[in-house]
């Protein structure tokens, strides 16, 4: 645990300003650090799957996530020009009993099979979840999260001591992109996300009020099973009505995006 300790503090120390939304930000990894950690833990995270052929093993599925994706990275990108050379991946992971999805730094995202057929998403709810993830990328999230596990010490001591790992021999920084993933995001990070994310869906022609529906059927499925999604994105009572302002909010943003040719971004 020193060891892991020293390593990770070895990382650019300091604070930060949020790259979207202008928040202060503890920033004891560097978004580089974090983006060059998630690139290992992403390919270690989905190796098992990978060896099982349950990673992008339905081709039809595939093709609907990836379409919806690269329009919304394409916004992704006006936002902040400099995310145009990070490599965009998304992985579709056949586990239809897994309620989740999820986004590391530098666009590393996956989304569940389960997430998908147990809500019976349409493809604005699923833009909404995609949009969301990637707003997270966007604002540094996962740098963040990995610089608060290493301020407290409390989340790193205790996912080393449980061993709960998943079978990953990770140490340093991309263990810390691993735990980044599993800890619960801030009601500040969620509501940064949720704002960013309706918008890109918005711009992406993809219709807003789509994000309250959504949270609607998550609600509606945690009366009898917690999703994993929100356990590491907490929702609070009122976030169906704030999705609704919101959505109201970008309604103009949709109907101009309708209007003229959506642009793509290349996704692997």
């Amino acid at each position: 645990m020193v060891a892991l300790l020293t390593a990770l503090a070895l990382l650019l120390p300091g604070c930060a300003t949020n790259p979207v939304t202008g928040r202060s930000q503890l920033m004891l990894v560097s978004e580089g650090s974090a983006i060059a950690a998630s690139r290992q833990a992403y390919a270690e995270m989905l190796a098992p799957a990978r060896e099982e052929d349950r990673i992008d093993s339905d081709p039809r599925t595939k093709r609907r996530v990836q379409g919806i994706t690269e329009r919304l990275v394409a916004q992704a990108v006006r936002y902040r020009p400099e995310t145009a050379d990070w490599d965009w991946e998304m992985s579709v992971i056949d586990e239809p009993d897994t309620i989740n999805a999820f986004a590391m730094a530098g666009g590393k995202m996956a989304i569940y099979t389960g997430i998908i057929q147990q809500l019976e998403l349409t493809d604005d709810e699923l833009a909404q979840i995609i949009g969301h993830e990637i707003a997270h990328a966007l604002s540094s999230h996962s740098a963040e999260k990995m610089s608060v596990a290493l301020a407290s010490n409390l989340a790193l001591v205790t996912y080393a001591a449980t061993g709960e790992r998943s079978g990953l021999a990770m140490t340093g920084a991309g263990l810390a992109a691993v735990i980044a993933v599993q800890l619960p995001n801030s009601r500040q990070m969620e509501a940064e996300a949720d704002r960013i994310g309706i918008e890109l869906a918005a711009r992406a022609g993809f219709r807003p009020d789509a994000a309250a529906s959504l949270w609607s059927k998550m609600a509606n499925k945690s009366a009898t099973r917690q999703p994993v999604f929100l356990s590491t994105h907490p929702a609070p009572q009122s976030r169906q009505r704030d999705l609704a302002v919101l959505a109201s909010q970008m309604q103009p943003l949709y109907e101009q995006a309708r209007r003229g040719p959506l642009p793509t971004h290349p996704v692997r």
